[in-house]
């Protein structure tokens, strides 16, 4: 049984919150706590889907590994935010890696539940179709960002993804994230030197403060602003 102060996490959840108390219920009862070390994977690509899962702690990384060892990553996912679903919906392999970041507690439901949750109540799958496409809005507005803003503007609009836990947080309460330059340049498919100088400017202008693989937000209006500079087709 999940601790009353995970159930509390997993209220500031859009996704959770929104559910039926029903729904609720059976993913707690049914849910299993895991804990995972630094860079211990949950899955790979190319496995086969074993259920959903939501970062109660930590953190966790999601991208691939190509076969000359370079890697991609798509998202950091934090607290609390779920992911693994999308190998349910399409019943195909999972499509990337989802690799923890930091010893991290992670919540699993296991495909059986799901499933007998599904065969239950064939409404829920609507409740898992709005968790899919939370995600591909945020990839949508990411392949706009790519052909019609400057690289200024995509660094604050994934910044403020980030910070918004990517549409799962029902409020900003966090302005720290941990995510190396490196990493952020992989997301936003530039080189590193360029986030560098990217991140130093909005630093000038006291919007943000680096540190060892952590920026954090002074001045959250601003950097939304920069982010909506130009409207988004």
């Amino acid at each position: 049984m999940l601790k009353p102060i995970y159930i509390d996490h997993l209220e500031q959840n859009v996704w959770f919150s929104q559910l039926a108390p029903t729904f609720k219920q059976f993913i707690i009862r049914h849910a299993v706590q895991q804990n995972f070390d630094k860079e211990q994977p949950i899955f790979h690509t190319g496995d086969s889907f074993n259920g959903i899962y939501a970062v109660l702690d930590g953190a966790v990384r999601l991208g691939y590994i190509d076969i000359e060892g370079k890697e991609s990553v798509a998202a950091i996912v934090e607290p609390i935010m779920w992911f693994g679903e999308i190998s349910l919906v399409d019943a195909q392999p999972r499509s990337h890696d989802a690799v923890a970041t930091q010893k991290s507690l992670i919540l699993h439901i296991p495909s059986a539940a799901i499933q007998n949750l599904l065969q239950q109540h064939p409404v829920f799958w609507y409740h898992i179709a709005q968790l899919t496409s939370q995600k591909l809005r945020f990839a949508f507005l990411e392949l706009i960002s790519i052909q019609t803003q400057s690289i200024s503007q995509r660094l604050a609009q994934r910044l403020m993804f980030i910070l918004n836990g990517y549409g799962n947080h029902l409020m900003i309460d966090n302005n720290v994230i941990h995510l190396s330059q490196e990493q952020l340049a992989q997301m936003l498919t530039c080189s590193r030197q360029t986030v560098n100088q990217e991140l130093q400017a909005l630093e000038k202008q006291n919007i943000l403060r680096l540190s060892f693989k952590k920026i954090e937000i002074l001045d959250v209006p601003e950097l939304h602003r920069i982010a909506h500079a130009f409207p988004n087709i």
